[in-house]
């Protein structure tokens, strides 16, 4: 395959692109991402596993409680910088300095408005009073930690003529990196590489600074132009995990780092990113936000390396890379995932038999085939026990899964009494036998888990829960992730009451792990005999 290569002048001398991530900064502002301290801590403690170079941890002027969780952050991760925004003032930068303070490696990051809006309608100030002010404070910030960054917002419409003025004396005055942000996601991947080539080739003193990339994605381009700007002469890219930020977010750190990564032969740079850990901290910024990452999310959602057409899980089966470029353990996600639906062959059908351990022969695949495609067109997804139904010829007419039902579901907290949090289960088995169990947890809803799994003798317990509410519909969707004994199986449920909804997807997921187990022995029996 031949690929084009990278111009002489797009990579320097210097190939490692910084990742600075502003997950618990920009991120943070958006609308329904406000983390408190302990939510940041955990989101930092995966950053950390992730090796970035920087952790832009807050703002710290913006409240007491964000100095606090700054402060804390800086105390308790080593490894990447910490840092905290500022505006270009002294309040702010002597904020900033004491909110960062106990951390071993610490950056002020301060900024200014430039453009002509900004000039104008916000700042009220001259181009001569912005200048002097940029002077004046980022020598004080350089006075009060050695690692600044400066940037003049909303560089992108920004006079190219005043914005080389603004770098220049920013340079001149002590910063050691020049953020160039596209802060309302207007500009083009030409239009961005075009211009960090101009500053970087231009402005005097930018040999001796990183010149760093933060673009939005108000259109929908901001991987795009993050990725331009490193063709450009950028060497650190501003981004967030899962791509959360301000509006429509900011440049996505799971896409920039693997699209480097994966084409690197085509950007000619490389980040210090374990990227193994780039799905549990993916994972672990959903679970404390209560954003769920959306299905069809490149690198992280559950798609990503997913296949349902039969065409491509045959291709897959062959050899992954027909239809993959990159490795799933590669993002520290579980190996790639043959759905089972309406568009799957047969081959994919006989390889999922033969992952769940049982030896059939091609006729009886073919035997099974049209029953399949019958299942298949009435739901998304067959799942494992669904296949499991077919193979041993035990369906059931409800479309329920497994040999248990929910009967009674009751959940108890005292808010008052030291009484921990209980519930009382009752389910009934294909049999007719009903059972109750009362079991207790940290909550209602795990305390009814550990009884739903009492009463189906599945040692299983919680590994995701994912809740919806669809509001339009007055429902709640419940998907339910169970690990049994190192394997994982899924269960789905719609309720009007979350709590109803949450335990109807673990039994099904349970239900699962039984109906495999029990099919698992059927077909053993059959075999011996």
């Amino acid at each position: 395959m031949i690929t084009e290569q990278p111009d002489i002048g797009d990579v320097a001398a210097n190939n490692h692109v910084k990742i600075f991530d502003t997950t618990l900064r920009d991120g943070e502002q958006a609308p329904g991402f406000s983390m408190s301290t302990d939510a940041k801590l955990i989101v930092a403690r995966a950053l950390s596993a992730l090796n970035v170079d920087i952790i832009e941890a807050g703002f710290a002027a913006a409240s007491p409680g964000d100095a606090a969780a700054i402060a804390t952050i800086a105390r308790e991760i080593e490894g990447p910088t910490i840092g905290s925004l500022a505006r270009l003032n002294k309040g702010d930068i002597e904020a900033a300095a004491r909110a960062i303070e106990p951390a071993k490696k610490k950056r002020i990051h301060t900024f200014i408005g430039t453009s002509p809006l900004h000039r104008e309608a916000k700042l009220k100030m001259s181009k001569d009073e912005i200048l002097r002010a940029i002077s004046e404070n980022v020598a004080f910030a350089r006075a009060a930690c050695n690692d600044v960054e400066f940037s003049p917002e909303d560089a992108i419409r920004t006079e190219r003529a005043y914005l080389i003025e603004a770098v220049e004396a920013a340079i001149e005055a002590g910063a050691s990196t020049i953020n160039i942000p596209d802060t309302v996601g207007y500009t083009t991947p030409e239009e961005i590489t075009a211009l960090f080539r101009f500053l970087t080739e231009n402005a005097k003193g930018a040999d001796g600074v990183t010149f760093s990339a933060h673009c939005h994605d108000d259109l929908g381009m901001a991987v795009a132009n993050s990725l331009a700007a490193v063709r450009g002469g950028a060497r650190q890219v501003e981004c967030a995990i899962n791509g959360i930020g301000e509006r429509a977010g900011n440049c996505s750190m799971e896409e920039a780092v693997m699209a480097l990564a994966t084409r690197r032969d085509f950007f000619g740079v490389t980040t210090q990113i374990d990227t193994t850990k780039i799905y549990p901290a993916s994972l672990a910024l959903a679970r404390v936000t209560h954003n769920p990452i959306p299905r069809n999310k490149a690198i992280v959602g559950r798609n990503a390396f997913a296949h349902e057409a039969g065409i491509h899980q045959h291709g897959v089966l062959a050899d992954k890379r027909t239809y993959e470029i990159m490795d799933a353990e590669a993002v520290g996600m579980p190996s790639n995932s043959i759905v089972l639906g309406k568009h799957s062959g047969k081959h994919a059908v006989a390889a999922r038999v033969k992952a769940l351990g049982f030896k059939v022969s091609r006729q009886k695949i073919e035997d099974i085939f049209p029953a399949f495609k019958r299942l298949a067109d009435t739901c998304r997804e067959v799942t494992d026990a669904g296949l499991v139904r077919l193979i041993t010829g035990n369906a059931e007419t409800d479309g329920r899964i497994g040999p248990w039902r929910m009967r009674k579901t009751e959940l108890h907290v005292d808010f008052e009494g030291d009484k921990r949090p209980h519930a009382r289960i009752t389910m009934e088995h294909d049999t007719g036998a009903r059972r109750s169990v009362i079991e207790e947890g940290e909550g209602p809803i795990d305390a009814a888990f550990a009884a739903v799994c009492a009463i189906a003798n599945v040692p299983g317990h919680i590994h995701t829960l994912d809740l919806n509410h669809i509001a339009a519909e007055g429902v709640v969707r419940a998907e339910a992730v169970v690990e049994v004994e190192g394997k994982h199986y899924s269960g789905k449920a719609q309720e009007v009451d979350i709590a109803d909804a949450a335990v109807a997807a673990f039994v099904a997921a349970v239900n699962q792990a039984a109906a495999i187990r029990a099919g698992a022995g059927m077909i053993e029996e059959k075999a011996a005999s």
